[in-house]
């Protein structure tokens, strides 16, 4: 799938242009606690993280710095299929087979590309607990280790919607961009993404606006042109009216000082994480609830309906052997005449 690939394949194409400037901006943005990883999560599937991802890495790599892209989605991590690699040894597999504490053959992990300066640490086979294994302080230092083996690491979580994978990883990395998809993102999603996020320690540094349309007239006269510029300053004017809204209590926070990982801040960040699983099923169970109140009241409806179906239909019935029976007795009638 390398043409998914368009910093690499089309490197002066206008998505080019794009991911280079989201490369400026994510150099230049408020990371904390002095790291060099970035974790990139959506709110649903499909909202297109796994490609901004990669093409975001190689983005870097094109720098001549060297980049190392994690695949933490081990449920459904896809980014051995973008760049064409192995898949039998990954995360899953260094996180279950290494040793506490035991980080020598960290590099065996990790897998040249076809982008020079790009080393991929795929998602590796799927285990049966991806959140514990992320919890485990195996993962704590391996973020450490690769942050020291390369310039800039980007981890592709999986959607935070669905599992509590990204949450648990925000809070042991420098930031977390948030992937949205026009036109589809839900805000109060990402309202709770944010929640969420910010409840475990973690630190949103930006959100990410994908499949906007384009205007392809405008973009075909170049992108120095004000035309181009002014077809979509409305959109980035409400966009930014979303966002600014969305973020509005950061603007007075203080910035994350710089401290060591402590083992208690990951139990804390377990207890934290259970709150919010206990939530969300709280939230499915008043769902289902209402799902079921909805249909018992359907079927309710049904009833009633078809009882009065056949109560027309039997006084139909009715009407029709009165008839008959009249007619009867006046041919008999006629017949005595």
């Amino acid at each position: 799938m390398r043409n998914e690939l368009v910093t690499y394949s089309s490197p002066k194409s206008t998505v080019s242009e794009i991911f280079k400037t989201l490369r400026t901006n994510v150099q230049y943005m408020n990371i904390s606690r002095n790291r060099k990883s970035i974790l990139i999560t959506s709110t649903e599937p499909g909202e297109g993280k796994s490609w901004i991802a990669a093409n975001l890495a190689t983005s870097f790599a094109q720098t001549g710095k060297k980049v190392i892209l994690v695949d933490a989605d081990m449920r459904k991590g896809r980014q051995h299929e973008i760049f064409e690699v192995s898949n039998t040894n990954g995360l899953s597999n260094y996180l279950i087979f290494t040793l506490e504490n035991s980080i020598d053959n960290v590099a065996q992990y990790l897998q040249k590309t076809l982008v020079d300066n790009l080393y991929l640490f795929s998602a590796g086979t799927v285990p049966p607990n991806p959140s514990e294994l992320l919890t485990n302080t195996k993962m704590v230092d391996l973020i450490k280790t690769l942050e020291e083996m390369a310039d800039i690491v980007i981890f592709d979580s999986t959607p935070s919607m669905m599992v509590t994978d990204a949450m648990i990883l925000s809070r042991f990395v420098g930031g977390t961009l948030l992937v949205t998809s026009s036109k589809k993102t839900k805000i109060d999603n990402l309202k709770e993404i944010k929640k969420n996020i910010e409840n475990v320690g973690g630190n949103i540094t930006g959100v990410i606006v994908n499949k906007i349309p384009m205007n392809k007239k405008a973009y075909g006269r170049g992108y120095y042109y004000e035309t181009s510029i002014e077809t979509y300053s409305s959109k980035r004017n409400k966009l930014k009216n979303i966002f600014d809204n969305l973020f509005a209590s950061n603007k007075n926070s203080k910035p994350v000082v710089d401290k060591p990982i402590k083992d208690n801040e990951i139990e804390q960040v377990k207890q934290k994480l259970e709150n919010v699983e206990k939530e969300g099923k709280e939230k499915e169970k008043e769902k289902e609830q209402e799902q079921k109140k909805q249909t018992e009241t359907v079927k309710s409806k049904k009833v009633k309906d078809s009882e009065s179906k056949e109560e027309k239909k039997s006084d139909k019935v009715a009407t029709d052997a009165e008839i008959a029976m009249v007619l009867k007795k006046l041919s008999e009638y006629l017949e005595q005449k």
